[in-house]
């Protein structure tokens, strides 16, 4: 086998790019080096300097992440890392406190790997992951549209509000406000449960099943003329949800 370096240089192009941070060499080489033997595009870092660095240096669509690490911890970066919607995070943790899975999960990690682990393992939760990123639905020039008036409403992303007909401001809680931004940037567009999961909180999905149609009711209580029949946020039995609304850039 060749060098870490090597093995990274011969990955295929359009291999998924994972950044591997742990501050114990053995660890991120083993990972590392089992990673591309898997067919990933792979950056090993010891800190968050390093995972900074490899950032910058291309798109990274993973971090694999150890919780205990020298200056910034892994809790800080994940937390982040969440806050700059950045790339998925799976955390590392000798620690196997539910608390502490938890805690990780609330920041913003998508998944929670305990040491020791199979690496087999590591790669099936890597692959879940990965796929249900890609599966999620990318919205059109998401970043240009600051204000959408949907029904009568206003959304206005760079302030995080949603206006009514009368320009008055009505509260939305921030998870209401992911959600909602998430179904107006992809008007038509059928989302499963997953996909709003990941879009909205990056959280897992097997454990916050019931946290999205929960979510979608609250929502529907502040936008539907009538909540109990929906016109905005339609449900696709067996599917998820869409928004059925038309979509207009607002002055």
């Amino acid at each position: 086998m060749g060098t870490l370096a090597e093995n990274i240089a011969g990955a295929p192009q359009s291999a998924a790019r994972i950044v591997v941070i742990d501050d114990d060499p053995d660890i991120r080489e083993l990972v590392s080096e089992f990673l591309i033997r898997h067919g990933f595009d792979v950056e090993a870092a010891a800190d968050g300097a390093g995972l900074n660095r490899a950032l910058a240096a291309a798109p990274t669509d993973l971090v694999i992440l150890d919780v205990m690490l020298p200056g910034e911890d892994g809790l800080q970066i994940c937390r982040r890392l969440a806050g700059s919607d950045g790339p998925a995070v799976i955390m590392l943790s000798a620690m196997g406190e539910e608390t502490d899975r938890i805690v990780g999960l609330e920041l913003g990690a998508d998944d929670y790997v305990t040491k020791p682990f199979n690496p087999r393992e590591l790669l099936a939760r890597v692959r879940a992951i990965l796929r249900r990123v890609s599966a999620a639905p990318k919205p059109a020039d998401e970043g240009k549209r600051q204000r959408l008036r949907f029904g009568g409403w206003t959304l206005d992303v760079a302030r995080h509000a949603l206006l009514d007909a009368a320009g008055e401001e009505t509260a939305l809680g921030s998870a209401e406000f992911k959600l909602l931004h998430a179904l107006v940037t992809r008007p038509g567009l059928v989302l499963t449960r997953d996909q709003l999961l990941d879009i909205t909180a990056g959280r897992n999905a097997q454990a916050f099943d019931r946290s999205i149609d929960n979510l979608v009711s609250r929502l529907r209580r502040r936008i539907e003329p009538d909540p109990a029949q929906p016109t905005l946020i339609k449900t696709v039995w067996g599917d998820g949800y869409m928004f059925a609304a038309a979509v207009e850039d607002a002055p």
